[in-house]
């Protein structure tokens, strides 16, 4: 059986590599590929408002260059719509042993209106184990935005993975368009309780999700009618190939 440290120092190698999990050995110089589902999840919120949410990305190339696509996504059940759809195509590459650049393009396609962004950002391990994703947006518009995104994996048992995970959406500037105001816009906050039921690649969770809108996006928010923050409790499925 795997000590806690073994288990620590094979998750940085993973990370290095990739910084997602990958099926096989990669040798040197050939292309391999990934997918990872980290997120495939059934919500159910405070009033029974029920939500389905999904955060997965795949990549393909080389220890040196990879292209990536992330995806997110959220669809009210009740009401039958995508209130977010997100998807990100990026070149990434090695810009340290623990930390990889990326720069491609992202495209929001949720029921309303759509918006093309540039951007740049960073994914990677930091110190004591947390998982960092920092990306910068400008948009067709030329409004500026950026969102950080922190995770980190606790070992309860070898199986056992309890994740809290934190994410903050900031806007440099106003965009009555879609609804954004200036500041920090959103956040979210969760705890998920996973076991590892084949490997890492199935893992069944169960665990609560809290976001909040704030200033003028929540303002938006209460004038046409919708919450500014929501408790749900999930529960869904990671995969990883």
């Amino acid at each position: 059986m795997k000590t806690h440290n073994q288990m620590k120092k094979g998750a940085v190698t993973a990370l290095v590599m990739a910084f997602v999990p990958v099926v096989g050995q990669a040798a040197e110089g050939k292309i391999y590929y990934g997918f990872q589902a980290e997120q495939f999840e059934y919500r159910i919120g405070d009033e029974n408002e029920k939500r389905v949410v999904w955060d997965a990305d795949a990549f393909v190339g080389t220890d040196e260059l990879k292209l990536r696509w992330q995806g997110e996504g959220e669809r009210d059940l009740d009401a039958d719509i995508n209130e977010k759809l997100e998807n990100r195509l990026v070149l990434q590459t090695p810009i340290s042993d623990f930390f990889d650049a990326k720069a491609g393009v992202r495209l929001d396609t949720p029921t309303g209106t759509d918006r093309w962004y540039g951007s740049v950002g960073v994914m990677g391990l930091a110190p004591q184990w947390f998982e960092i994703d920092a990306d910068l947006f400008v948009s067709e518009t030329g409004d500026g935005s950026a969102r950080l995104d922190v995770e980190y994996e606790g070992l309860i048992t070898n199986r056992l993975v309890l994740t809290p995970s934190f994410e903050i959406n900031a806007a440099f500037s106003e965009d009555r368009e879609i609804e954004v105001g200036k500041g920090i816009s959103s956040a979210e906050i969760g705890l998920r309780l996973s076991y590892d039921l084949i490997d890492r690649a199935v893992s069944p969770y169960i665990g609560v999700s809290y976001e909040r809108k704030f200033g003028d996006t929540a303002d938006f928010a209460k004038h046409d009618g919708e919450d500014y923050e929501a408790t749900y409790f999930v529960t869904g499925l990671r995969l990883m190939f």
